[in-house]
């Protein structure tokens, strides 16, 4: 249990540091975007870069490597958390699970809402409903380091597998809705690759090679399919044993990659892809149904389907309230969760290809993100100046009894 602990203590310092670097590295993209230096910042993530030879050769610019290979080994890591977190963290069990699989379900189902119903007349952008359903991991958890002691630990593991389930989400939204111009030949030797995995699996292999060799095989065939072929990483993290008879391959991995991917891959994407030029922009531009409809998804949808997913779990019985946790500080988590940079702007570029509607979805994601993180700052140093209600006393020591 302790060991746990402490492997869950270094998660949460990670993602808070890896969120305050992503900060500075969208507020950099931002301002590369509009300096007299713009052109050239642009023309460096669209330069092609071309792997291998013949028919076989992948070539693309340096933004789809990116959002495509450097992704599938950010989507690696989410697997590999989702795994342990099912097997032997929050989501462990049904009376651990419950709460936050409620709750990120309302958080995904309200922002979607949201969207629909502001970009209903407007088919063209219809496409996007997706965009506001995750929260990004790595943004909420700085926020709430950067709060200290105004934001207790249960309700950091409480957003973390909020979190997670979203990305969980994501994934299946990805698979199911994001995939054009199937190929099934490339699926049906992807389909080899699946066996081995299970081979490895089941033949208990503690070396991770020969999981990762199959891996980018399967990345390969994956892009070559037309599915996204950040699914490839998380189908590979899903056969990577949590244990084997003299080692922990998946805690192996997870640990080694985790650095990599939170002060390396994230602020790469981050770099990329949220820059946004402001110029000749008009405060009608957040008003567009695609913008607009991001930016409320996030800050109104979020708040209202987590916070009320949990106010309705809590009291119909279905879930326990965190005993160290108030409603106020729950209230600050639902706003938190409506920071979705990361996941957000990747699903915004596979739905939308057009320039302009890009940069539609970069104003409302930023908007949307910004608004929320500083909801959440708000309602969670409110929170934490409020003394507990005699009712939250009462409900703590009825729990205890």
């Amino acid at each position: 249990m302790t060991r746990a602990l402490v492997r869950i203590g270094e998660f949460l310092r990670m993602e808070s540091a890896a969120g305050i670097i992503l900060i500075f590295a969208a507020a950099f993209a931002l301002i590369a975007s509009n300096s007299p230096f713009a052109a050239g910042y642009a023309s460096i993530f669209e330069t092609y870069f071309t792997v291998g030879f013949g028919d076989g050769a992948i070539s693309k610019p340096i933004l789809l490597w990116i959002n495509d290979l450097l992704m599938a080994i950010f989507f690696l890591l989410v697997g590999l958390e989702i795994k342990r977190e099912i097997m032997e963290g929050a989501l462990s069990s049904v009376s651990k699970a419950t709460l936050p699989v409620l709750a990120a379900v309302g958080g995904m189902l309200g922002p979607m809402l949201v969207f629909l119903a502001i970009n209903q007349n407007s088919p063209e952008t219809l496409s996007g409903w997706a965009i506001p359903a995750a929260t990004d991991i790595a943004f909420a958890l700085g926020i709430l380091l950067l709060l200290g002691h105004r934001a207790p630990v249960e309700l950091k593991i409480l957003l973390l597998a909020i979190a997670i389930i979203d990305d969980l989400g994501a994934i299946t939204i990805i698979a199911l809705f994001y995939t054009a111009n199937l190929d099934l030949e490339p699926l049906f030797y992807a389909l080899a690759c699946l066996g081995a995995l299970i081979g490895l699996n089941r033949s208990r292999i503690g070396s991770l090679w020969p999981y990762i060799l199959v891996g980018a095989v399967l990345w390969v065939l994956v892009l070559k399919s037309g599915v996204h072929a950040t699914l490839a990483g998380v189908v590979t993290a899903a056969f990577i044993p949590l244990r084997t008879p003299n080692s922990s391959p998946l805690h192996r991995l997870e640990h080694g990659l985790h650095p990599w991917v939170a002060f390396g891959i994230l602020p790469i994407f981050a770099l990329a892809n949220a820059g946004v030029a402001l110029s000749g922009l008009q405060w009608s531009a957040l008003l567009t149904p695609l913008t607009l409809g991001l930016a409320a998804g996030l800050v109104v949808g979020k708040q209202v389907g987590v916070f009320g997913a949990i106010w309705l779990a809590v009291k119909t019985g279905l879930a326990r309230k965190p005993e160290a946790v108030s409603w106020g500080q729950l209230y600050g988590l639902a706003c938190l969760t409506g920071v979705g940079f990361t996941m957000s702007l990747f699903i915004g570029g596979l739905a939308f290809a057009d320039p302009a509607l890009m940069t539609d979805v970069r104003i409302g994601v930023l908007t949307g993100s910004l608004i929320s993180a500083l909801s959440g700052i708000a309602a969670l140093v409110l929170a934490a100046k409020k003394p507990a209600r005699n009712s939250d006393k009462n409900e703590a020591l009825g729990d205890a009894a």
